[in-house]
């Protein structure tokens, strides 16, 4: 989802705002004296401050410990040996009335129970009663207030269930279907290793008008563009640490959903070219010879073809001729369906080459006064495509779809309901949560924050610069501190006003911070390895941690936890340098919780000759001739504030040392990060 709430801004702009914040002005720099080696240094905060307790492991609920515990997750990251997810394949009938804006459906839902537990109920989804006026909602308002998604009958393996009744254990019946979350009680459990077959029929009303705030709050302009999301009753997410997910819809944090097969036909007027997830099955059935002739060619090069142009939006042109035609989509294992449909869309298609696999077709459906808004939509879809693939893992599915409507910044599988401002950033959610399915609703950090960070990368890389991600990690002492914010294992669903900074600002920052201790590349490279062996599964934080850590082959429970749990920073600075004609030692303070390496910057004097680095294995010379010299952040085990740095260089050639000289450790006042002689 793109960010809509926050400041207003994107995610590269907030970088930006915030690199500048952080960056010292010349009335707050703060510089360490210089005293000579034998010269006595007392630190009056030193004498009585407790040690500084560090923790060094990262915490365990009890759903993960579960886990652990029944072989289905373990410390190497990766997915346990009794590891299981259901599944849940939808069959759909939709039929969308323009006239009252009213879709009517019947579906059924084929629930694969491969977890090792008999189910006595079953958790429905129905996110549509958000629109309700008594329903409890975040910051989001409905732009329309409706009746909800409104269940007229509900079927379990041929059995009606009752929905009036107040269901029990042991009774068939419903409860709760004015909500966001519903409950099918259960007769007969359904076995471990069985299944179970749905029927559920149900009408909602898409709401629209001007006073929708919020993502998916307003779902069509009139009676003549409607952008259905979380339109049909889904089956709550049933995994191995919560069983059912019963967490409420309220608006701003998204979804958490089973992979299944998606067979679903949309009923629209003739004339209206409806568009989704999955691909098209009965093109025959519904486009013009002239259409289908012109798709035929999409994959043959980079160009764009119109498939329906403006001049062709009415039936006999844009479509076959006739009241009403059904469009038919399947989709093989995704985790949800949406589409998309419009009186007057405007057809338009390329391609992206997806490395390993070839070309994909990439649609894009819009009205035609918005064509300025999708004038560069499939170059940056293709770019963030091909780039995505080579970065992460190849791109699974066979097509994209770019929709336009009154959510332009949403993802769902194959779909992003974008134009070009939010295209790179929306397709990148291809790989979390679409391939990699992670829990938005708890952990939005996992798909939002890494996306974020993909961003900065896919940015630097289109524009044909060399990603940085230095200043990032610094950033994040301007934010810490804030009583607002939450932690990034707080439950995203209950974020409060810094939901868009925990979920998608504060990842990169962490990434950042990483990626100065262990490398970019290296912390990138774990992040791909991750992709492939979580793809089509349900990780949690604890799985990703464990599992970059294993790459990186580390102990970072101590980092996990410090950014995951908390909301501490560094706080390092220079207190003193003592240097004399052989040595120097410089004095390294950390006033935070959050402990981190040591890295110094050290600059020399013109010479013709190199600093000597033999007698320091820790050092190393960078490419502008600066001395990057570092030790671990085990130095700070031992609860100390202070070390003291001793760097084995003619201290007579010194100029300058910089502590964090890539800024990548949070720290509120970089300005006593820098010594100079002479100062």
């Amino acid at each position: 989802m793109k960010l809509r709430t926050i400041l207003f801004l994107s995610p590269l702009a907030w970088f930006a705002l915030n690199a500048c914040a952080a960056a010292p002005s010349p009335a707050s720099d703060v510089q360490a004296s210089a005293t000579p080696l034998d010269a006595p240094v007392v630190d009056a905060r030193a004498t009585d401050e407790p040690p500084r307790g560090i923790r060094r492991t990262i915490p365990m609920t009890d759903a993960i410990r579960r886990a652990f515990d029944a072989g289905t997750r373990d410390a190497s990251g990766r997915p346990g040996k009794n590891y299981w997810q259901i599944e849940t394949d939808f069959t759909i009938e939709a039929r969308i009335d323009p006239e009252t804006q009213t879709i009517t459906g019947s579906e059924q839902i084929e629930l694969h129970n491969n977890s090792p537990s008999d189910l006595t109920e079953i958790v429905l989804r129905l996110d549509h009663n958000i629109f309700r006026g008594l329903s409890e909602r975040g910051s989001s308002v409905p732009a329309e207030v409706t009746d909800g998604m409104v269940v007229s009958r509900i079927a379990v393996n041929g059995e009606e269930v009752d929905l009036d009744a107040r269901a029990g254990r042991g009774r068939l019946g419903a409860r709760a279907l004015d909500r966001t979350v519903a409950v099918i009680t259960l007769e007969t459990p359904i076995p471990a290793g069985l299944g179970a077959s749905l029927e559920i029929d149900w009408t909602t009303k898409l709401p629209g008008g001007s006073d929708g705030r919020g993502h998916r709050m307003t779902q069509r302009w009139g009676e003549t563009l409607f952008q259905p999301t979380q339109w049909f009753p889904r089956l709550a997410m049933f995994d191995d640490l919560r069983g059912w997910d019963r967490n409420p819809y309220l608006g701003p944090a998204e979804f958490f959903n089973n992979f299944g097969r998606f067979d679903v036909t949309i009923d629209a007027p003739a004339g209206w070219i409806v568009s989704g997830t999955g691909v098209l099955q009965n093109p025959e059935d519904v486009l013009t010879k002239t259409a289908r002739e012109r798709l035929s060619h999409v994959l043959d090069s980079d160009d764009e073809i119109m498939i329906v142009t403006e001049a062709e939006t009415a039936a006999g042109q844009a479509t076959l001729e006739g009241d009403r035609l059904r469009w038919h989509f399947l989709a093989e294992y995704v985790n949800d369906f949406v589409w998309a449909t419009a009186e007057n869309f405007v057809w338009r298609a390329t391609r992206a080459t997806i490395p390993g696999s070839g070309p994909i077709p990439i649609h894009m459906v819009y009205l035609p006064e918005r064509a300025g808004r999708f004038a560069r939509a499939g170059s940056i879809s293709r770019h963030a495509l091909e780039f995505y693939s080579d970065l992460w893992a190849p791109y699974p599915f066979p097509q994209l779809t770019l929709q336009d409507g009154p959510s332009d910044g949403m993802e769902y599988p194959m779909v992003i309901n974008s134009n070009q401002g939010a295209a790179d950033h929306e397709v990148a959610h291809q790989w979390w949560p679409m391939m990699v399915g992670t829990n938005e609703t708890w952990y939005g950090w996992m798909d939002e924050g890494l996306n974020t960070y993909m961003n900065i990368l896919s940015d630097a890389h289109a524009n044909g610069q060399a990603p940085s991600l230095d200043g990032q990690g610094q950033g994040y002492g301007q934010w810490s501190g804030n009583e607002e914010e939450p932690p990034m294992m707080w439950s995203a669903n209950y974020g409060g006003p810094m939901y868009g900074f925990q979920t998608y600002m504060k990842a990169p920052m962490m990434l950042s911070m990483l990626g100065g201790i262990y490398g970019d590349e290296a912390v990138q490279a774990a992040i791909s390895e991750y992709a492939h062996a979580w793809k089509f599964k349900h990780p949690s934080p604890w799985d990703f941690a464990h599992f970059v850590s294993n790459e990186l082959d580390a102990d970072l429970g101590w980092f996990w936890y410090y950014w995951l749990f908390t909301t501490e920073s560094v706080e390092g600075s220079i207190e003193s340098v003592a240097l004399d004609d052989e040595h120097c030692v410089v004095t390294v303070r950390q006033d935070g919780e959050m402990p981190s390496p040591v890295v110094l910057g050290v600059e020399f004097a013109a010479s013709d000759s190199a600093p000597d680095l033999s007698s320091m294995d820790n050092a190393v010379l960078a490419d502008d001739g600066t001395v990057i010299v570092t030790w671990p952040v085990d130095v700070w085990f031992d609860g100390s504030r202070t070390f003291e740095a001793e760097l084995d260089f003619d201290g007579q050639r010194i100029s300058s040392i910089t502590l964090d000289p890539f800024r990548r450790f949070p720290d509120e006042n970089p300005g006593d990060n820098r010594w100079s002689r002479g100062d």
